[in-house]
């Protein structure tokens, strides 16, 4: 098609402007075989019981509100035969309620409501105060009291408003426990990831993470999967009312529905091409856009401002084409979905006028009830349909994030007490390097390779080489930024074998970038309160700070933006002395 044709021109000579504004997130998306973020979501909560218990209440709401609506149908029966009827003679006998052997219960109800009761044995519990009697030409019938039937009403509707009100608390509760448990998660394992995966992986696309999914999942996700919950049982409600109405309305609502599902699977393969082609066309006009803001002051100049319009209406018709396909798509589907409720309703309809013909639906009541149901059916199932299409959407916001709680941990940050060195460790700083590789990537070579290297204690050791030769990477192996093969001996202490938060703890060390937090300057120094204020002054004093502080809580600004370098470097140097290590690392300081 021409649009094809636009589309594939256009892509061949814009593909580097598409390559600057291609967004993260579709580089990113995943999309694995056999992935059900919906069950790792609901496993997220680490509560099973608790969501049996949600969706147990939403199909007790879902019986509380489908059993009110057939009351209701069967009640306005009654007060249709009482409104028609006559109270019955004095010399008619008043039908007692029993239990008799080997009779259910709904063989009573039914001798109550239709037609006189079979002959029972005497002397049981009369039901006068619940049932009256009445006759229709000629024929007695026992109906429910206008009272009682109110009072079943009221009963049923209180049992929907109650089941409802704490379906919807519980759900969010339970949504409430799945947002934090996916956050707990994914920041304990982030904090755990190895360096290589913060170095090759922006700051931005982990904060995207934590702010717009972790925003769809705490407000979005809840609120839509809620409504797409209630309004498929509310359907399957419907269908149920009508299927109690005329049992042989069942064969049609397989047939619609395979048909439905047919129909459901074309959208959704369409939609996702068409999706795809629309996001294809949505890059150039940005980068156009981006290009010309970039070169408005040379375009200006040689008078290029109607070349530039045209192509970008060039760019926003491929998009504006694509856009209409997307519309058009969805409005189809809709269009197939009310041709099947239309098709439903007139199959309901007509099928309880070939009922009546066959004296098989004698109850008015239901026959109102299931076509005025039929008919809301019309509408819920495109709202339906879209919000279940809003959940998958949502979805994959948890897909993403749950990636983060998959990333593979830098080691052991603990080890047990009985393969912990002495409290005292390392008592001299004596560094040995036996044999020891780097490697970041394991398909890449070294950086380091076999390196031999002994430090004593009190050495003071420059190693100096050109930009990209491994000093820093001298000091990621030392603590255990990246995986070594060979040894690293601290006083003869493997460093493999330490936890990582004892090995990092005794060494101090002073980045290029000295960083500091907005916060305190206490904080800064001592962020876990180890110290006395005395030997935070103390320190202070050292590196010749203290002069011009009047406060330890000194508020640091973002960055220690209201310092100098050299006085953002003092301070990591004041606080490399609070620590009072063996060993000292100056990278480029």
């Amino acid at each position: 098609s021409a649009l094809n044709r636009k589309m594939s021109t256009f892509s061949n000579a814009e593909s580097t402007n598409q390559l600057t504004v291609k967004d993260d997130e579709d580089e990113e998306s995943t999309n694995f075989e056999g992935s059900t973020p919906f069950f790792d979501y609901l496993k997220s909560i680490n509560n099973w019981c608790l969501v049996i218990f949600v969706f147990s209440l939403f199909l007790l709401s879902l019986a509380a509100c489908t059993a009110t609506d057939y009351w209701v149908a069967f009640w306005t029966n009654q007060e249709n035969i009482r409104n028609i009827s006559q109270i019955l003679p004095p010399n008619v006998t008043p039908f007692k309620f029993e239990t008799a052997p080997n009779k259910p219960l709904s063989f009573f109800i039914h001798n109550i409501t239709d037609k006189q009761p079979q002959s029972l044995p005497k002397s049981t519990i009369k039901v006068n105060n619940l049932f009256e009697d009445v006759e229709v030409n000629g024929s007695p019938y026992y109906l429910l009291k206008t009272e009682v039937s109110i009072y079943i009403y009221a009963a049923l509707i209180c049992c929907a408003v109650i089941f409802t009100t704490s379906r919807a608390m519980m759900f969010y509760k339970m949504a409430m426990q799945a947002s934090k448990n996916i956050h707990s998660m994914m920041f304990h394992c982030l904090l755990k990831a190895p360096m290589r995966f913060l170095d090759v992986n922006p700051s931005g696309r982990i904060l995207n993470r934590f702010s717009k999914d972790m925003g769809a999942i705490d407000e979005l996700l809840p609120r839509i999967l809620m409504d797409a919950i209630t309004i498929l049982l509310v359907m399957a409600g419907i269908l149920i009312n009508v299927s109690l109405s005329n049992y042989y309305m069942i064969i049609a609502i397989v047939v619609l529905g395979a048909i439905f599902i047919k129909i459901r699977g074309w959208f959704i393969a369409s939609a996702k091409d068409i999706k795809h082609l629309e996001g294809i066309a949505k890059s150039p006009v940005f980068s156009h856009i981006n290009s010309t803001l970039n070169g408005l002051t040379t375009i200006r100049a040689a008078q290029a401002e109607k070349p530039l319009i045209k192509e970008f209406d060039e760019h926003q018709n491929i998009h504006t084409s694509a856009w209409f396909f997307t519309i058009m798509c969805t409005v189809a589907f809709g269009l197939w979905l009310d041709i099947i409720c239309c098709i439903f309703t007139a199959i309901v309809t007509f099928g309880f006028v070939v009922a009546r013909e066959f004296g098989y639906m004698e109850n008015g009541s239901l026959v109102a009830l299931a076509i005025s149901q039929s008919i809301i059916l019309t509408g819920m199932l495109q709202y339906g349909m879209r919000q279940t299409a809003d959940v998958i959407n949502q979805l994959t916001s948890v897909e993403r994030v749950l990636q983060y709680t998959k990333l593979d941990d830098e080691g052991p940050f603990e080890i047990s007490e009985d393969k912990k060195p002495k409290v005292e460790w390392p008592q001299n700083g004596c560094i040995k390097f036996r044999n020891m590789s780097l490697t970041y990537v394991p398909e890449e070579p070294p950086v380091l390779n076999n390196l031999n290297l002994d430090i004593k204690p009190g050495e003071k050791v420059g190693i100096v080489g050109r930009t990209g030769a491994g000093k820093s990477s001298l000091i990621s192996a030392l603590f255990r930024l990246a995986p070594i093969d060979g040894q690293i001996l601290i006083d003869d202490v493997d460093t493999k074998s330490q936890g990582l938060h004892n090995l990092r703890q005794n060494i101090s060390i002073i980045p290029q970038e000295p960083v500091l937090f907005s916060a305190s300057l206490r904080y800064n120094l001592d962020p876990f309160n180890e110290f006395k204020d005395k030997q935070l002054w103390n320190v202070l004093e050292e590196v010749e700070l203290k002069d011009g502080l009047d406060s330890l809580d000194f508020q640091v600004s973002e960055g220690g933006s209201n310092f100098s370098l050299g006085q953002r470097q003092l301070l990591c140097l004041a606080r490399a002395l609070l620590r009072n290590n063996k060993i000292l690392v100056l990278d480029e300081a």
